[in-house]
Parts: C-alpha cells; sequence; structure tokens
C-alpha cells in the first residue's frame, strides 16, 4: 500500500476517467525485465523488440487489474454535505458483497477490479482529528469545497502524529455523522444497519401476511425467545440446552428439565395451563461487583405478587445505586436473606410441584403434562444473572417492542410504556426504581401486545444487519467483529466470529487471528486516543457516574503523543498481518461530542425545571437562550465531522 510521491500531487491525467482522483496510489514498481538479448554478432535482435513490448504490456496489465480505488470529485462537488456514515456502509456492502449489495454502486468513490479483492478490514478509530495529520482546517469561503478529499502532507515533509497514516494514504476525505439540527445519532447504528433488499422485503411482507391471517392467540407463551435469539442476547441457558452439556457453575441454580409427555397419555389427560411470572430485580455495588439486593416475582394472569424480598449481598455494599434501585441503607437494616433463600423460593415457583404416590389421579402422580413457567422481563437476562438462575422460558420486552432507530438497539421500558400505554413509570427521581411497577408495566405490554393487532409495538423501519445480507449469499461471507464491550449482544449480533475486547492491544490480536482465520469480512474498533482526549470516559459500566458539567482539562501533549505513538504501531502491526489484495478502510465516525453534549444537558436541565414550575427556585436557575440553541447547532455540526481513509494492499 507504498503510495507514489511522485503522482499523488499531480492532476488526473485526460486519459483517466473524468472528474475521478485515486485516493491512494499502489507500488507502482515494475518488475525488473529482462535485458535485450544479444545475436551471436553482438546485435540486439529485433524480434526481442517485440517481447519486450509484450512484457511492458503484461506489467502494464498487470497494473490496471490491481483493485484501487478512485474519488469523484465532480460527484462530491455537486454534493451539500460530506460523505455520510450510510455511504461508506454501502461502498464497503459493495466490496464485501458486489453490486447486488445496493441498488447502485456508490457515485462518489470508484473501486476497480472489486473482484480482485480477497478481504475487507474496516477500523473504526474514534479521536483522530486533522491537525494530528497536519491536515488544514475545513475552508470557510464559498470557493472551496469542504467535501473535497484532502492531500494529506508526507511525514518527511510536516510533523504527523500518525506517520503510517501519512505515508500510506494520499487522501483524508471529510465525513459526517448521522444526526439532526441538535443531535448526533449512533454511527454505529447506522453502519451496521442497512435497509433490507426488495427480495428479503417481499419475504418479511409474505411472513407478515401469513401471520395477521392465522387466527391471533391470547397466550403470552407465542412469545418466548428462541434459544438462538437467547444465546444472542447474552441470556444465561440452562446447560441441558448448550451444545456442550457442561456442568453448573458454583453459586447457580437452573429450572429443571421437563420430559415431553407421551404421545400415548398425553390424549387421555388434561393439559394444565402454564404458569406465568413477571420478574425484576435490583442490584447495588459491593466489593465483588453488582450484587442483588430485591427480588419482586408477580402473577402475569391475576396481577398479585408472589415474593417482594430483601436481600442481603455477601460482600460489603460499596454504592447503593439509590437513584437506580431504591434501595437504602435503612431499607437493609435487619435484612438477614441471602441469595441461596432466594433462589430456594425462585426454584420452587419454577419447579414441577412434588409427585403424590397416594393420589387416585394419574398425573398427579407423574406430573404429567406440567409445563416449566415463563419469566417475563425487560433485558431479563441481567436479572437472572444477579439470581444467578438459568431458565429456558423468557419473553423479554425490550426484545418484544423495537427501538425507533431498529436493531441493535433496544427501547427504555419507560419510554416503552408511555409511548404505547400512556403511563408514566420511574419518575421517583432520587427515589429510584420500584421493582414491583416494573414488574407489572412488563406485565402490562405483554398484555397490550395480546390485545392489539400483528406488529403492535413494531416500527417499519425494514432494516438488518448487514452481517444478514453477507450471510444470505450463496457462498456466505465469514465475518468478524473485534471490539471493546460485549459485541455479540449488539452491533456483532449474526456475525460469524464475535471477539470481546477491554484493550486496544486485544482488539489488535483479534484482528490478526480474524485475519489467519480465513474472515472475509473484519471490523474493529481502536478506541485509545479517543479515551486519551476524554471523548470516551473509562468507566465500570456497572457504576454509573454523573455527568459532568464542564469540560476536563485536554491531556497533557506526553500522554497523548504517546497514545498517538501506540495507535501508529498497532496499525503497522495490522497492516503487517494483512495478505496481498486486501481493501482497508479506515473511518473516525466523529469528532469530539463533548461540547454539544453539556449544552444538551443544559437545555434539558431548563426544560424540565420549565415543566415542573420550579425554574428560577434555588438550585434551579439554569437558562436558554436563542444564542445557545444557535451554539448547540454548531457544536453538534463540528461533532458530526470526521475522516475516512481508502486503500488496498497491493
Amino acid at each position: 500500500m507504498k503510495r507514489s510521491t511522485s503522482q499523488r500531487s499531480s492532476p488526473p491525467s485526460p486519459s483517466s476517467p473524468t472528474g475521478f482522483k485515486k485516493s491512494k496510489l499502489d507500488s507502482r514498481s515494475s518488475p525488473n525485465l529482462p535485458p535485450p538479448s544479444l545475436s551471436q554478432e553482438g546485435w540486439t535482435r529485433v524480434e526481442k523488440r517485440s517481447g519486450k513490448k509484450k512484457d511492458k504490456k503484461a506489467a502494464k496489465q498487470l497494473e490496471n487489474n490491481q483493485p484501487r480505488f478512485l474519488y469523484s470529485n465532480s460527484e462530491i462537488t455537486k454534493r451539500e454535505n460530506p460523505i455520510g456514515i450510510d455511504e461508506i456502509r454501502d461502498l464497503v456492502l459493495h466490496i464485501a458483497i458486489g453490486a447486488g449489495a445496493s441498488r447502485s454502486p456508490p457515485h462518489w468513490v470508484r473501486v476497480d477490479n472489486t473482484a480482485q479483492i480477497q478481504r475487507t478490514l474496516v477500523l473504526m478509530i474514534p479521536g483522530v482529528t486533522p491537525e494530528m495529520l497536519s491536515l488544514p482546517p475545513p475552508p470557510t469561503v464559498a470557493t472551496k469545497n469542504p467535501n473535497i478529499p484532502i492531500s494529506i502532507p508526507l511525514p518527511s515533509k510536516v510533523a504527523s502524529g500518525i506517520p503510517w497514516i501519512a505515508s500510506t494514504f494520499s487522501h483524508a476525505c471529510p465525513t459526517r455523522a448521522p444526526g439532526d439540527s441538535y443531535k448526533m445519532h449512533s454511527v454505529y447504528s447506522t453502519f451496521f444497519s442497512a435497509p433490507v433488499s426488495i427480495q428479503e422485503k417481499q419475504r418479511r411482507d409474505a411472513m407478515k401476511a401469513l401471520a395477521s391471517s392465522a387466527q391471533k392467540s391470547n397466550d403470552p407463551a407465542q412469545y418466548i425467545l428462541t434459544t438462538d435469539l437467547m444465546i444472542d442476547n447474552d441470556y444465561p441457558i440452562p446447560t441441558y440446552l448448550r451444545k456442550q452439556n457442561q456442568p453448573l457453575e458454583t453459586g447457580w441454580i437452573q429450572t429443571p428439565e421437563v420430559a415431553k409427555p407421551s404421545l400415548i397419555t398425553s390424549s387421555t389427560s388434561q393439559t394444565p395451563s402454564r404458569k406465568v411470572y413477571a420478574l425484576d430485580c435490583e442490584m447495588c455495588m459491593t466489593e465483588d461487583g453488582k450484587a442483588l439486593t430485591r427480588v419482586c416475582v408477580i402473577d402475569f394472569f391475576t396481577s398479585s405478587i408472589i415474593l417482594d424480598q430483601l436481600v442481603m449481598p455477601p460482600k460489603p455494599i460499596t454504592d447503593y445505586l439509590t437513584r437506580w434501585s431504591g434501595i437504602t441503607p435503612q431499607a437493609l437494616l435487619g435484612v438477614t436473606t441471602t441469595l441461596a433463600d432466594v433462589q430456594k423460593q425462585i426454584l420452587k415457583l419454577l419447579s414441577p410441584p412434588p409427585k403424590n404416590p397416594f393420589s387416585t389421579n394419574a398425573a398427579a402422580v407423574t406430573n404429567a403434562g406440567w409445563q416449566t413457567p415463563v419469566l417475563i422481563g425487560h433485558s431479563l437476562e441481567n436479572d437472572l444473572g444477579a439470581l444467578k438462575l438459568r431458565h429456558p422460558y423468557v419473553i423479554d420486552t425490550s426484545l418484544l417492542y423495537h427501538h425507533p432507530r431498529g436493531r441493535p438497539l433496544k427501547p427504555g421500558l419507560a419510554w416503552l410504556m408511555k409511548k404505547w400505554c400512556g403511563k408514566e413509570i420511574q419518575n421517583r427521581g432520587e427515589g429510584g426504581h420500584d421493582p414491583t411497577e416494573d414488574a407489572l408495566a412488563c406485565i402490562d405490554l405483554v398484555r397490550k401486545k395480546l390485545d392489539s393487532p400483528e406488529g403492535f409495538g413494531e416500527f417499519k423501519a425494514d432494516q438488518e444487519l448487514i452481517f444478514e445480507k453477507m450471510s444470505r449469499l450463496s457462498r456466505p461471507v465469514k465475518t468478524a467483529v473485534i471490539d471493546h464491550g460485549n459485541p455479540s449482544a449488539m452491533h456483532g449480533a449474526k456475525a460469524t466470529t464475535c471477539v470481546a475486547c477491554t484493550t486496544d492491544e486485544e482488539v489488535v490480536e483479534g484482528v490478526i487471528e480474524s485475519v489467519k482465520n480465513g474472515h472475509q469480512f473484519i471490523f474493529g474498533r481502536l478506541k485509545a486516543v479517543a479515551e486519551c482526549r476524554g471523548w470516551i470516559s473509562p468507566r465500570d459500566k456497572d457504576s454509573p457516574i454523573d455527568k459532568p458539567t464542564e469540560l476536563p482539562p485536554p491531556p497533557s501533549s506526553e500522554d497523548l503523543a504517546s497514545s498517538l505513538s501506540t495507535l501508529n504501531a498497532n496499525l503497522q502491526k495490522i497492516h503487517a498481518s494483512l495478505p496481498l489484495r486486501t481493501a482497508l478502510v479506515i473511518f473516525t465516525g466523529h469528532s469530539d461530542p463533548r461540547p454539544y453534549s453539556l449544552l444538551t444537558q443544559r437545555k434539558y436541565r431548563f426544560e424540565d425545571a420549565l415543566r415542573k414550575g420550579i425554574l428560577g427556585t434555588e438550585g434551579n436557575e439554569e437558562t436558554w437562550t436563542q444564542q445557545d440553541a444557535r451554539d448547540l447547532e454548531a457544536e453538534v455540526e463540528k461533532a458530526r465531522q470526521g475522516l475516512l481513509f481508502l486503500g488496498v494492499k497491493a
């Protein structure tokens, strides 16, 4: 992927496609041609000259067959906005899948010899900004178009914080994150979700029509998650549902496996109705992490409380998380119930009743026809984890209802209740959540779904994860997501391989391993620079923190230089592991989101105080002016700016 410095600043040749400019110039070194053959008299044979021409022609043809990217400046100039994240996604799909990935190939960039590209690596690197590459600031005069790709100075000419990028790519293309005037939307959601194809839409419409024509059942069990969905969403499934029947972990319990009814006896015995319970738990932070402090179980059919129990964690509590859990030190005074005690009560509800050998009823003797109860909850995998309970049948309202922007995002419980049931919950402020209220809310949502037409609570976004598109090909693309956090529960769902990482070094190793294992599409995110600059708060996801009201000081020049040096070394290491003809797509996604985030918080505080009628009282002196609104728009626009680098290792 070495770029040619002799051609990078030259204008496109007249023979090249009109308006196209190369984004990266691959190695141009021609193969060593043999010297002309000499005759016995020492003269060069004329016929050998034609062979030399053939060698030159073959070398030229080999060069022309190399895959490469070429920006179309003429098309980009016509645009009002920079390249969007959705357009980067469509470009990646065009490379990985071909012309059938979208309605038409991208117009703003041309990909020569796409079929020669063996694999695609996409890296998202937030925190990288133009000044790190000595790029000029966006033009402010109307005579210059801010959307045109920017020429990157060579490291030998100017100081560069990331010399590998400067020596590998000749241009950086400005990009724009999704959003509106007052908010930046999720870069991840836009990149990983794409419109479904016409064929897939027709298939989905046919399935919906078939479902709507069938008689609607009032049994909530129809919404039970499949085992695959439970695995995709990190549910602790019973060991007997695992592909490899592993032993149960210490301290965990699981609902007993119930034998299927006999075909001989099931027709003569009446099957009892299945029990359905709503479950909600509250947790506090202890020395060993989150621990259960309250559990609530409510009967779905009667709305009666079956269990509402406070629990004393085994380790000292470091944070009661009262704002969310509603638990206070006073609430736990005198509580001696342990997790093991609660597990026994829960397991009794979920297990078959004791057999009665003295009963004249055959079903009572054998428990024939008894069905394992169903548990309802919102993101119930967290509650089951707190209980250390593995259960096979669950209904999850965060999956039963859709987020407005589609998967993999999940809607919040309070939002769902206000949107679909017209009720407000979780409005106790600092008093925290009430598990009884949350469990009843889940029951209301399931009942509302049962009483409503097919498709209620779903948004007709007609979106799907890009990995679903890749998996439907006649020769499915082998995909991998290497990212911080838990990608398998979000954007990495449906990918062939998902690797959860905690450091950039782990991401680098995961990318290299995926390349060795033959993955054809790989996504990775390196976020150490963004963390160094304070764009991403390095925090424990289980330990909520207050949002700051002002920007922290920037990192020292030494810390930032060290972070950039590490990033440069990581990129070199990844690049060295890539085979030839690998398409490399690097984008930053966005710029610093903190200034607009602080203004947004001010706006929310002002609107909240105004709505509650407490504006101007002590502690509620927040103001919001037209100038503040204009400042917010300007900061949002700055935050949406990003950079894109395109190249092929050839």
